[in-house]
């Protein structure tokens, strides 16, 4: 029988585990005494040896020797490859348990699902119970050999009930080279069909919950049958093995105490009896004779699984719950708290101290806050504060935008428009940008914030969409007030305008060249446009392309240009006179290269607008 203490540690106390290792059945000393024994025996065997019975120039040869065994003793990792094969076999051994097949959720299955009160229904019950603790019974008779001991033939099994005769003539007709543990659990499905075709098992939902319940069950069988074929590696435990036994072996001789009047470094105390020596055989081989123990939990030693108590339980019981308990209900009635709201079963005098527990009510409920912190706040200061963070925080809006502009794959026009998008959608909701309004006077320019700056991120981008309009009133536009394109031209006119286009384009381009391997500062206003004298025009084409948008979305701003490509050393511009057919051109001046940036979005406008 298992040996089971667990109801003496239930508590901790003052050595409660001291009272255990009085304990012979199960114990250390049970299973290792010989081996101690035996080490110790030979240990006083060598020391006599040494003292009493060599002459002096041999007794200097063994003290040389025992000091080089104790010297290279240390080398063998005992405690390193002992531990890990402990803790794998006590895994496995935990596994192995949990692999025996139990009937308990089958047995419930199939009483509740198996209908019929009647002998047929009573006999099929029994039956298909009856077929998995025989298919249980034959792969533990397997594996174990107490059970092995208790079955020994087919006719023990026979005898016993597990097995008729007539099954057992069908049993040993089916020839197999391998276990046939598994043929019970076939016998169970085809009687589980004939069970369903004659309407006992109502649907097929109920027969497939039982069969899968059955796989389960025929499933545990199977581990218990691998893990008896596929053990652990036989080198891990061979290396094991030799670890510890080689490691003791040059204990018997490099743990000898030496003749103190030699004068050996650590030989200056002289004893017979070698403590710590025992003390670390104890523990090291007592170590490997667990690993010993629980390596094969199906044999007879004292901690090896109770298989022949498992079978007598587990079939009882099964036929119990099919046979006996099959519709047998108790009589309903109300319970004593039926009309009680808070119901509470009584406590003895043992158990009266949980009473005077409070209950639990979470890990923060008693947790304490100050008064002035438990007031709610609006939600326009919580929007005051975040905008004020960001504003004090400048490097995380040009960290945001260098993000945004990012070369993209998808081309020139989509990515300028995405970058411009994110910027637009930043802006839009800065309460910091004031709106600018663009008047016919040469003099004035659009004032880019409060201060007069550009706000964190802008005026820096050589790929900026620029867009030229003059505003009929100063009020905000919405973000679906702009049109981005112009209306569609006739085909003869855009052939011309489009080459034009690629012209400027590959003239901006090389100008954006030279003007990159010139650092310039990242916020710094463009200087005032030159007089109208000096100015030098030339047009600038554009890119057109049908409106995205419906033309009722420009009644707030008047549309004059549009371009997307990046315009550089453009200082200032001023319509020319614009083509019949076509949207008006742009005068740029090409006094002092410096980068220009106007917004399509919003009703912000960043540049200078004539």
């Amino acid at each position: 029988m298992t040996v089971t203490y667990t109801a003496r540690v239930a508590n901790a106390r003052f050595c409660g585990f001291s009272k255990l290792l009085l304990a012979w059945k199960g114990s250390i000393y049970k299973v290792l005494y010989k081996e101690f024994l035996a080490f110790f025996a030979m240990y006083t065997a060598i020391s006599i040896t040494y003292r009493f019975l060599l002459p002096d120039d041999q007794k200097r040869y063994f003290e040389k020797l025992a000091i080089y065994c104790n010297h290279y003793a240390s080398l063998i990792p005992m405690s390193f490859v002992l531990g890990f094969y402990v803790t794998l076999v006590v895994n496995r051994w935990w596994s192995q348990y949990t692999s025996i097949p139990l009937p308990d959720r089958l047995m419930c299955v199939l009483s509740g699902g198996l209908q019929g009160s009647d002998e047929r229904g009573r006999l099929l019950r029994r039956t298909m119970m009856r077929y998995a603790s025989l298919s249980a019974l034959l792969i533990l008779r397997s594996v174990s050999t107490a059970v092995f001991k208790r079955f020994p033939t087919m006719d023990h099994v026979v005898e016993a009930g597990f097995m008729s005769r007539e099954e057992r003539k069908k049993f040993e007709s089916l020839h197999s080279p391998y276990n046939k543990y598994w043929i019970p659990c076939v016998w169970f499905t085809n009687l589980a069909a004939v069970a369903r075709c004659e309407g006992r098992i109502k649907d097929d939902h109920t027969l497939k919950l039982l069969l899968e319940e059955l796989n389960v069950f025929r499933g545990k069988c199977g581990m218990l049958f691998h893990y008896d074929m596929i053990s652990v590696p036989l080198v891990y435990t061979q290396v094991v093995t030799l670890a510890v036994y080689s490691f003791f072996l040059v204990c018997l001789i490099g743990r000898q105490f030496l003749d103190p009047n030699q004068g050996y470094p650590g030989h200056d105390l002289d004893l017979y009896v070698p403590i710590f020596t025992l003390l670390q055989f104890f523990f090291y081989a007592g170590w490997l004779k667990v690993a010993e123990q629980l390596i094969n939990p199906f044999g007879e030693d004292d901690d090896d699984f109770e298989t022949n108590w498992l079978i007598d339980r587990n079939f009882q019981v099964s036929m119990m719950a099919v046979d006996e308990m099959y519709g047998d209900l108790p009589m309903m009635e109300r319970d004593r708290y039926w009309n009680d709201s808070n119901p509470r079963p009584p406590y003895t005098a043992a158990t009266l101290f949980v009473l005077r527990k409070p209950s639990f009510q979470g890990s923060t409920f008693d947790m304490a806050i100050p008064k002035e912190e438990m007031h709610f706040q609006p939600l326009e200061e919580i929007a005051e504060n975040m905008e004020e963070s960001v504003s004090r925080h400048p490097n995380m809006a040009l960290f945001n935008r260098l993000l945004n502009a990012a070369p993209s794959h998808a081309g020139f026009m989509s990515g300028a428009l995405r970058r411009t998008s994110a910027q637009l959608q930043r802006l839009y909701h800065s309460p910091s940008i004031d709106q600018c309004i663009s008047d016919d006077d040469d003099s004035e320019s659009c004032k880019i914030g409060k201060g007069g700056s550009l706000p964190s991120g802008l005026g820096q981008d050589p790929q900026s969409t620029v867009c030229s309009f003059r505003e009929e009133k100063p009020a905000r536009a919405t973000l679906l007030d702009i049109q981005f394109w112009a209306e569609q031209e006739k085909r003869s006119d855009e052939d011309t305008v489009m080459s034009a286009s690629g012209v400027e384009l590959s003239h901006t381009r090389q100008e954006e060249e030279k003007q990159e391997e010139i650092p310039s500062p990242a916020l710094e206003l463009p200087p005032p446009p030159p007089p109208l004298a000096s100015r030098e025009t030339r047009p600038v084409s554009t890119f057109h392309q049908p409106s995205p948008f419906p033309s009722h979305l420009t009644s707030h701003s008047n549309l004059e240009h549009c371009s997307s490509q990046p315009v550089i050393n453009h200082h200032k511009a001023t319509p020319s006179t614009p083509h019949p057919s076509q949207v008006s051109f742009l005068t740029v001046s090409s006094f002092e290269p410096q980068r220009f940036r106007s917004l399509s979005m919003g009703s912000e406008l960043t540049g200078t607008l004539a």
